[in-house]
Protein backbone atom coordinates (compact mmCIF):
# COMPACT_ATOMS: atom_id res chain seq x y z
CA UNK A 1 0.00 0.00 0.00
CA UNK A 2 1.39 3.27 -1.23
CA UNK A 3 1.24 6.47 1.00
CA UNK A 4 -1.00 8.10 -0.70
CA UNK A 5 -3.33 4.78 0.10
CA UNK A 6 -2.67 4.94 3.71
CA UNK A 7 -3.37 8.65 4.30
CA UNK A 8 -6.47 7.96 2.83
CA UNK A 9 -7.39 5.60 5.24
CA UNK A 10 -5.75 7.76 8.18
CA UNK A 11 -8.47 10.55 6.66
CA UNK A 12 -11.24 8.15 6.67
CA UNK A 13 -10.53 7.07 10.32
CA UNK A 14 -10.50 10.71 12.11
CA UNK A 15 -13.47 11.35 9.94
CA UNK A 16 -11.50 14.48 8.27
CA UNK A 17 -13.76 13.47 4.85
CA UNK A 18 -16.96 14.24 7.14
CA UNK A 19 -16.77 17.25 8.90
CA UNK A 20 -20.03 17.68 10.75
CA UNK A 21 -18.34 16.07 13.87
CA UNK A 22 -15.78 18.85 13.76
CA UNK A 23 -18.41 21.75 13.53
CA UNK A 24 -20.59 20.32 16.34
CA UNK A 25 -17.34 20.25 18.91
CA UNK A 26 -16.08 23.88 17.13
CA UNK A 27 -19.07 26.08 17.29
CA UNK A 28 -19.50 25.76 21.02
CA UNK A 29 -15.61 26.53 21.25
CA UNK A 30 -15.97 29.21 19.12
CA UNK A 31 -19.12 31.30 21.60
CA UNK A 32 -16.41 30.70 24.29
CA UNK A 33 -13.32 31.82 22.64
CA UNK A 34 -15.55 35.15 21.21
CA UNK A 35 -17.21 35.98 24.29
CA UNK A 36 -14.16 35.46 26.72
CA UNK A 37 -12.53 37.80 24.19
CA UNK A 38 -15.07 40.56 24.65
CA UNK A 39 -15.13 40.32 20.69
CA UNK A 40 -11.81 40.27 19.92
CA UNK A 41 -9.75 37.45 20.53
CA UNK A 42 -7.00 37.16 19.38
CA UNK A 43 -5.83 35.10 15.95
CA UNK A 44 -3.10 32.92 18.06
CA UNK A 45 -6.36 32.12 20.24
CA UNK A 46 -8.23 31.57 17.29
CA UNK A 47 -5.76 29.41 15.46
CA UNK A 48 -4.87 27.36 18.63
CA UNK A 49 -8.34 26.43 19.44
CA UNK A 50 -9.55 26.06 16.10
CA UNK A 51 -6.87 23.82 14.99
CA UNK A 52 -7.28 21.88 18.65
CA UNK A 53 -10.46 21.16 17.55
CA UNK A 54 -9.70 19.20 14.52
CA UNK A 55 -6.98 17.19 16.27
CA UNK A 56 -8.76 16.17 19.40
CA UNK A 57 -11.61 15.23 17.18
CA UNK A 58 -9.74 13.37 15.03
CA UNK A 59 -8.35 11.74 18.00
CA UNK A 60 -11.05 11.21 19.91
CA UNK A 61 -12.66 9.30 16.04
CA UNK A 62 -9.74 6.90 16.05
CA UNK A 63 -10.02 6.00 19.80
CA UNK A 64 -13.39 6.08 19.04
CA UNK A 65 -13.23 3.05 16.29
CA UNK A 66 -10.95 1.01 18.29
CA UNK A 67 -13.16 1.28 21.50
CA UNK A 68 -16.04 -0.07 18.81
CA UNK A 69 -14.07 -2.71 16.75
CA UNK A 70 -15.89 -5.42 17.41
CA UNK A 71 -19.10 -3.73 17.69
CA UNK A 72 -18.57 -2.33 14.42
CA UNK A 73 -18.17 -5.78 12.98
CA UNK A 74 -21.70 -6.16 13.05
CA UNK A 75 -23.34 -3.11 12.04
CA UNK A 76 -23.69 -2.48 8.18
CA UNK A 77 -22.89 1.18 8.63
CA UNK A 78 -19.50 0.77 9.84
CA UNK A 79 -18.35 -2.56 9.29
CA UNK A 80 -16.18 -1.17 6.18
CA UNK A 81 -14.30 1.22 8.06
CA UNK A 82 -10.39 0.66 8.21
CA UNK A 83 -9.94 -0.57 11.37
CA UNK A 84 -12.84 -2.36 11.31
CA UNK A 85 -12.32 -4.14 7.67
CA UNK A 86 -8.63 -4.46 8.78
CA UNK A 87 -7.04 -2.10 6.56
CA UNK A 88 -5.42 -0.23 9.32
CA UNK A 89 -4.37 -2.43 12.32
CA UNK A 90 -4.95 -1.57 16.01
CA UNK A 91 -1.86 -0.63 17.02
CA UNK A 92 -1.62 1.75 13.78
CA UNK A 93 -5.03 3.21 15.46
CA UNK A 94 -3.94 3.69 19.11
CA UNK A 95 -0.80 5.26 17.20
CA UNK A 96 -2.62 7.93 15.56
CA UNK A 97 -4.78 9.16 18.25
CA UNK A 98 -2.06 9.71 20.88
CA UNK A 99 -0.09 11.55 18.09
CA UNK A 100 -2.66 13.81 17.25
CA UNK A 101 -3.32 14.09 20.98
CA UNK A 102 0.36 15.23 21.67
CA UNK A 103 0.30 17.56 18.80
CA UNK A 104 -3.28 19.13 20.20
CA UNK A 105 -1.50 19.58 23.60
CA UNK A 106 1.27 20.91 22.14
CA UNK A 107 -0.43 23.72 20.82
CA UNK A 108 -1.52 24.92 23.78
CA UNK A 109 2.26 25.11 25.45
CA UNK A 110 2.44 29.50 24.36
CA UNK A 111 -1.03 29.66 26.96
CA UNK A 112 -0.93 29.66 31.03
CA UNK A 113 -0.66 26.65 32.72
CA UNK A 114 -4.47 26.78 33.97
CA UNK A 115 -5.26 25.90 30.26
CA UNK A 116 -2.91 23.27 30.34
CA UNK A 117 -4.09 21.91 33.74
CA UNK A 118 -7.86 21.68 31.59
CA UNK A 119 -6.26 19.66 28.62
CA UNK A 120 -6.12 16.80 30.94
CA UNK A 121 -9.47 16.35 32.09
CA UNK A 122 -10.17 17.68 28.48
CA UNK A 123 -8.29 14.21 26.82
CA UNK A 124 -9.38 12.31 29.67
CA UNK A 125 -12.74 12.93 28.27
CA UNK A 126 -12.67 12.43 25.04
CA UNK A 127 -10.73 9.23 25.18
CA UNK A 128 -13.04 7.70 27.66
CA UNK A 129 -16.31 8.47 26.00
CA UNK A 130 -16.53 5.88 23.46
CA UNK A 131 -16.05 3.29 26.27
CA UNK A 132 -19.12 4.72 28.08
CA UNK A 133 -21.96 3.57 25.86
CA UNK A 134 -21.10 -0.22 27.51
CA UNK A 135 -22.44 1.00 31.12
CA UNK A 136 -23.72 4.63 30.82
CA UNK A 137 -27.38 4.93 30.29
CA UNK A 138 -27.17 8.31 28.34
CA UNK A 139 -23.97 8.42 27.16
CA UNK A 140 -24.64 11.76 24.96
CA UNK A 141 -24.73 13.64 28.03
CA UNK A 142 -21.19 12.89 28.44
CA UNK A 143 -20.43 13.66 24.86
CA UNK A 144 -21.65 17.14 25.67
CA UNK A 145 -19.42 17.35 28.70
CA UNK A 146 -16.35 16.21 26.42
CA UNK A 147 -17.41 18.19 23.52
CA UNK A 148 -17.72 21.22 25.53
CA UNK A 149 -14.80 21.30 27.27
CA UNK A 150 -12.82 23.93 25.47
CA UNK A 151 -15.45 26.32 26.58
CA UNK A 152 -13.88 26.14 30.15
CA UNK A 153 -10.05 26.05 28.17
CA UNK A 154 -10.80 28.88 25.87
CA UNK A 155 -11.67 31.69 29.25
CA UNK A 156 -8.73 30.10 30.99
CA UNK A 157 -6.52 30.92 28.04
CA UNK A 158 -8.14 34.32 28.07
CA UNK A 159 -8.58 35.75 31.25
CA UNK A 160 -6.30 33.33 33.50
CA UNK A 161 -9.52 31.99 35.12
CA UNK A 162 -13.27 29.99 34.06
CA UNK A 163 -16.20 32.17 35.57
CA UNK A 164 -19.71 30.81 35.88
CA UNK A 165 -20.41 31.89 32.26
CA UNK A 166 -18.24 29.21 31.22
CA UNK A 167 -20.25 26.85 33.31
CA UNK A 168 -23.21 27.96 31.98
CA UNK A 169 -22.11 27.16 28.54
CA UNK A 170 -20.91 24.14 29.23
CA UNK A 171 -24.17 22.90 30.52
CA UNK A 172 -26.09 24.18 27.81
CA UNK A 173 -23.58 22.07 25.29
CA UNK A 174 -24.60 19.21 26.98
CA UNK A 175 -28.23 19.46 26.41
CA UNK A 176 -27.17 20.32 22.96
CA UNK A 177 -25.25 16.83 22.61
CA UNK A 178 -28.13 15.22 23.87
CA UNK A 179 -30.62 16.81 21.18
CA UNK A 180 -28.52 15.76 18.30
CA UNK A 181 -27.11 12.83 19.32
CA UNK A 182 -30.47 11.62 20.13
CA UNK A 183 -31.29 12.07 16.59
CA UNK A 184 -28.03 10.16 15.46
CA UNK A 185 -29.01 7.37 18.12
CA UNK A 186 -32.52 7.26 16.66
CA UNK A 187 -30.69 6.18 13.32
CA UNK A 188 -29.03 3.22 14.82
CA UNK A 189 -31.41 2.56 17.52
CA UNK A 190 -32.35 -1.27 16.23
CA UNK A 191 -28.24 -2.12 16.10
CA UNK A 192 -27.92 -1.07 19.58
CA UNK A 193 -30.70 -3.24 20.73
CA UNK A 194 -29.45 -5.99 19.10
CA UNK A 195 -25.80 -5.27 19.96
CA UNK A 196 -26.59 -4.68 23.84
CA UNK A 197 -25.49 -0.48 23.45
CA UNK A 198 -26.74 2.22 25.97
CA UNK A 199 -28.07 5.33 23.91
CA UNK A 200 -30.34 8.04 24.78
CA UNK A 201 -32.83 7.12 22.02
CA UNK A 202 -32.95 4.00 23.64
CA UNK A 203 -33.43 5.31 27.26
CA UNK A 204 -36.31 8.07 26.13
CA UNK A 205 -38.34 5.04 24.25
CA UNK A 206 -41.18 6.42 22.90
CA UNK A 207 -40.78 9.56 24.40
CA UNK A 208 -37.37 10.55 22.06
CA UNK A 209 -38.97 13.04 20.25
CA UNK A 210 -40.20 14.98 23.20
CA UNK A 211 -37.00 14.74 24.47
CA UNK A 212 -35.25 16.01 22.06
CA UNK A 213 -37.15 18.93 21.39
CA UNK A 214 -37.01 19.33 25.65
CA UNK A 215 -33.29 19.24 25.27
CA UNK A 216 -33.50 21.92 22.86
CA UNK A 217 -35.71 23.77 24.41
CA UNK A 218 -33.69 23.73 27.46
CA UNK A 219 -30.13 24.19 25.64
CA UNK A 220 -31.68 27.81 24.01
CA UNK A 221 -32.50 28.72 28.11
CA UNK A 222 -29.36 28.50 29.03
CA UNK A 223 -28.17 30.47 26.34
CA UNK A 224 -30.04 33.37 27.06
CA UNK A 225 -28.94 32.96 30.77
CA UNK A 226 -25.79 32.96 29.33
CA UNK A 227 -25.73 35.77 27.08
CA UNK A 228 -27.53 37.74 29.99
CA UNK A 229 -24.26 36.84 32.35
CA UNK A 230 -22.10 37.71 29.29
CA UNK A 231 -23.93 41.52 28.85
CA UNK A 232 -25.03 40.56 25.42
CA UNK A 233 -27.99 42.13 23.51
CA UNK A 234 -30.05 42.26 21.15
CA UNK A 235 -28.19 40.97 17.74
CA UNK A 236 -27.71 37.40 20.04
CA UNK A 237 -30.83 37.24 21.25
CA UNK A 238 -31.95 37.20 16.83
CA UNK A 239 -29.13 34.52 17.05
CA UNK A 240 -30.94 32.33 19.56
CA UNK A 241 -34.16 33.03 17.88
CA UNK A 242 -33.16 31.63 14.43
CA UNK A 243 -31.37 28.41 16.44
CA UNK A 244 -34.98 28.35 17.64
CA UNK A 245 -36.38 28.23 14.05
CA UNK A 246 -33.38 25.60 13.15
CA UNK A 247 -34.68 23.44 16.36
CA UNK A 248 -38.29 23.67 15.72
CA UNK A 249 -37.29 22.28 12.24
CA UNK A 250 -35.80 19.11 13.57
CA UNK A 251 -38.64 18.49 15.03
CA UNK A 252 -40.27 18.29 11.12
CA UNK A 253 -37.46 16.03 10.40
CA UNK A 254 -37.92 13.49 13.34
CA UNK A 255 -41.32 13.45 14.70
CA UNK A 256 -41.82 10.23 11.83
CA UNK A 257 -38.68 8.67 13.17
CA UNK A 258 -37.26 7.86 9.65
CA UNK A 259 -33.99 6.66 9.52
CA UNK A 260 -32.71 9.27 6.82
CA UNK A 261 -34.71 12.07 8.08
CA UNK A 262 -33.27 11.78 11.89
CA UNK A 263 -29.75 11.73 10.07
CA UNK A 264 -30.67 14.71 8.21
CA UNK A 265 -31.79 16.73 11.63
CA UNK A 266 -28.66 15.34 13.12
CA UNK A 267 -26.20 17.40 10.41
CA UNK A 268 -28.17 20.05 10.29
CA UNK A 269 -27.02 21.05 13.88
CA UNK A 270 -24.13 22.40 12.26
CA UNK A 271 -26.77 25.68 11.53
CA UNK A 272 -28.01 25.82 15.09
CA UNK A 273 -24.66 25.82 16.36
CA UNK A 274 -23.52 28.58 13.39
CA UNK A 275 -26.92 30.61 14.21
CA UNK A 276 -25.47 31.12 18.29
CA UNK A 277 -21.94 32.40 16.95
CA UNK A 278 -23.68 34.72 14.68
CA UNK A 279 -25.90 36.04 17.25
CA UNK A 280 -22.24 36.50 19.79
CA UNK A 281 -20.13 37.53 16.53
CA UNK A 282 -22.94 40.16 15.28
CA UNK A 283 -23.58 41.56 18.64
CA UNK A 284 -19.93 42.20 19.57
CA UNK A 285 -19.77 43.47 15.87
CA UNK A 286 -22.81 46.06 15.63
CA UNK A 287 -23.51 47.09 19.36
Amino acid sequence: MNLKQRLSLYIQLTRLNRPIGILLLLWPTLWAVWIAGAGSPSLLIIFIFTLGTVLMRSAGCAINDYADRHIDLHVERTQHRPLTSGKVSERETVWLAVILALLAFALILPLNPLTWLLAFPAVFLAGSYPFTKRFFAIPQAYLGIAFGFGIPMAFAAQIGHVPPVAWVLLLANVFWAIAYDTEYAMVDRDDDIHLGIHSSALLFGSFDVAAVMTCYAITLILLALAGVMAGLGMFYFIGLLVAAGVALHHYKLIKDRQREDCFKAFLHNNWLGAAVFAGVAGDYLLA
